[in-house]
């Protein structure tokens, strides 16, 4: 799963007993080599989705990580791209990538923007959210964008229970769940507490309107059932 470029297990094991942001800024120089960066597969399948929901001024890549959204947003947007994320330390890793881009270091719960943006998008930052903090989330990022513009982000499907991907991402979460029971700081990533129900409700409380499209693209578990689907979340006019 991991290149040699990657992090040992030692480093890994200090990233998990570190705070989420703290945990982050020291896996930043190495994170584009670990099976945490989205794959390319599904940034590419995000652009093909997006592409007839344009056209896009201004975009904005909230928990940007060390920048692999701003690949989507440089592909569909005519004007500024702009990164948001808390780590500092995936900040420098996105600058160095896209020296073009604007990046802001902020709490994707309060972002200091206000009507800027056609676009946000969002990849892999959900499992960092626990359900009672995605109202804040998605309130932010409703306020962030002006009106009729467009919140879409990859959320993984159900993986069937004779997947490997099933076991795997259960063993995790329980793992982390145990780790913050008995350790401090807490670190908040789960895979499985980003339901599709759960997800549009607390879209739809914040003032989206939603639907979703499968990404066919990027993968399947078996035929016809997808691995991802796009939210597209819809600021009312």
């Amino acid at each position: 799963m991991f290149t040699r470029q990657g992090p040992t297990l030692g480093e890994l094991t200090v990233q998990a007993l570190s705070s989420v942001e703290r945990g982050y800024d020291l896996l930043a120089p190495k994170f584009d080599h670990t099976p945490f960066r989205t794959p390319g597969v599904v940034l590419d399948a995000t652009v093909e989705a997006l592409a007839g929901h344009g056209p896009f001024a201004d975009g904005l890549d909230v928990c940007c990580g060390t920048g692999a959204g701003l690949n989507v947003l440089e592909s569909l947007c005519d004007n500024r791209a702009t990164g948001v994320d808390f780590s500092t330390g995936m900040l420098t890793q996105a600058r160095d990538a896209h020296p073009d881009a604007t990046f802001v270091r902020a709490d994707a719960r309060a972002l200091p923007f206000t009507s800027g943006f056609d676009l946000a998008v969002s990849f892999g930052a959900l499992g960092h959210f626990l359900p009672a903090d995605r109202p804040a989330l998605f309130e932010s990022a409703y306020r962030a964008l002006r009106p009729g513009g467009l919140f879409a982000f990859p959320i993984e499907a159900p993986p069937p229970p004779t997947s490997s991907w099933f076991w795997l991402t259960h063993g995790f979460d329980l793992t982390m769940r145990v780790r913050n029971a008995v350790w401090r700081p807490q670190f908040v990533m789960y895979y499985r507490l980003s339901a599709l129900p759960d997800v549009t409700a607390d879209l739809s409380a914040a003032g989206f309107e939603t639907t979703s499209v499968e990404l066919t693209a990027a993968g399947e578990y078996r035929p016809g059932s997808p691995r991802c689907l796009l939210v597209l979340a819809h600021r009312r006019r």
